[in-house]
């Protein structure tokens, strides 16, 4: 069966083309026995309006918001997905979400099947390296907002966390409890808060005088299977890590298994950046902050970028906070150097 059209619609009501439109569209200056006589054609013939083509037919903006993020199965995505959709909604706008799996490759094609769609505004994890071709759209007056990681070559509206402060409170939270011997697992070393935060950890051990903690970063942890592998590797190091910081919620899972199936991985100290579910139960001390007002503040600013394309660019960075509950308070199990 094919869906009925508008003309079908108005030839069963008995009026124009134009004033069936007017009607279903909710012009006013309808008399209100034709409007209800429209609605009435239209209900029984199951027509259902195309939102998106009657504004821009208006030439209107859609009020479809695209979301590029980069992996809807991790909770932190869907967080951010949350924060955006309930903002919008306020707003009358409505999201459509995709995910890149943190392929830049992916990312750039899904951007432009949503541009295709003429959705009123992006907001875009970014996984690729270089997001000038998008100059052209903002020039257009698309409104584009980053979120999680800032985007290389356009100045746009930006969310993203403390991952410096984050990490440097994380690390000197373990070198309060006696550890030296600290490990760091984190994601892919193409991102942004990958290096952010691989980088802030280096500096911080620097300062607390370990000079040699590089030996003790592993990249790669993208999901839980591949960090429990790197924290494996880790721990049968002769000379293994007595804490670690695990850069992400998937490497802190990995992270607590490979300690489960490890004799002696009960001793070993554990801060997570980002919180996660049942994190609380399991004792998991983590870098949290809020990912649902992070997605919120993205979206605020993309409808604020729709109101005044002129507006000021914005650069937020959201607070982050050590949540002790446990794990990451455990002393090295020898005595640090």
């Amino acid at each position: 069966m094919r869906r009925p059209t508008l003309a079908v619609v108005a030839q069963a009501a008995g009026v124009s083309l134009k004033t069936a439109s007017r009607v279903l569209n909710g012009e006013p200056n309808v008399a209100s026995a034709t409007r209800e006589r429209v609605q009435d054609a239209a209900a029984s013939l199951g027509f259902r309006r195309n939102a998106v083509a009657a504004d821009l037919a208006r030439g209107g903006l859609s009020r479809l918001v695209g979301f590029i993020t980069g992996d809807l199965a991790n909770e932190f995505y869907s967080a951010l997905a949350s924060g955006i959709e309930r903002e919008l909604r306020e707003h009358g706008l409505q999201l459509l979400t995709a995910s890149s799996d943190e392929d830049p490759d992916r990312e750039a094609s899904l951007t432009g099947e949503l541009l295709e769609r003429r959705v009123g505004a992006l907001i875009v994890t970014p996984a690729g390296a270089d997001h000038s071709a998008l100059r052209g759209e903002i020039a257009a007056g698309l409104p584009v907002v980053v979120v999680d990681r800032p985007a290389a070559g356009m100045d746009v509206d930006t969310v993203v966390i403390d991952n410096r402060g984050g990490t440097r409170a994380a690390v000197g939270h373990l070198l309060a409890h006696g550890h030296r011997h600290i490990a760091f697992v984190g994601d892919e070393p193409h991102l942004w808060t990958y290096q952010e935060r691989s980088d802030e950890f280096l500096a911080a051990m620097r300062d607390a005088g370990v000079a040699d903690a590089a030996r003790w970063v592993r990249s790669g942890a993208h999901d839980a299977a591949a960090a429990r592998d790197l924290v494996l590797e880790l721990l049968a190091d002769p000379e293994p890590p007595t804490a670690i910081l695990a850069a992400n919620n998937r490497a802190t899972v990995g992270t607590l298994q490979a300690l489960r199936d490890t004799p002696g991985g009960a001793d070993v100290a554990v801060v997570g950046f980002d919180d996660f579910e049942l994190a609380d139960l399991l004792g998991i001390t983590v870098v949290a902050y809020d990912a649902v007002e992070m997605g919120r503040r993205a979206a605020e600013l993309a409808v604020a970028r729709s109101a005044d394309a002129d507006r000021t660019v914005e650069q937020v960075v959201l607070p982050t906070r050590v949540v002790t509950r446990g794990s990451g308070e455990r002393p090295p199990r020898s005595p640090a150097r």
